[in-house]
């Protein structure tokens, strides 16, 4: 007599969980790819970078630097006077 190693419903049961197990893993495999991609979208979107503050206004030092040059001329301010607050005003801006 020969021996059976199992029924074909009992092999199909086998094959039939396997391939179950196969697919949640995968399913599940998907899924945490999914939000590793959402967390690193979200990552990168908070690390984009600043946009740069506008520079200072450049009038405003020439306005001072011309009103400072006219006050040099009108003699209220001494060349030393005029050169010390020039240099405050171009480290400023």
């Amino acid at each position: 007599m020969r021996r059976r190693r199992g029924s074909p419903l009992m092999r199909a049961a086998v094959i039939g969980g396997v391939a179950h197990h196969a697919g949640k893993a995968s399913a599940e495999r998907s899924m945490q790819e999914e939000q590793q991609n959402q967390q690193i979208s979200d990552l990168q979107a908070n690390q984009a970078p600043a946009a740069a503050p506008p520079p200072p206004p450049q009038t405003d030092n020439v306005a001072q630097l011309v009103q400072l040059k006219g006050l040099l001329d009108a003699g209220a301010l001494t060349q030393a006077e005029f050169d010390a607050e020039k240099q405050k005003i171009l480290a400023n801006g």
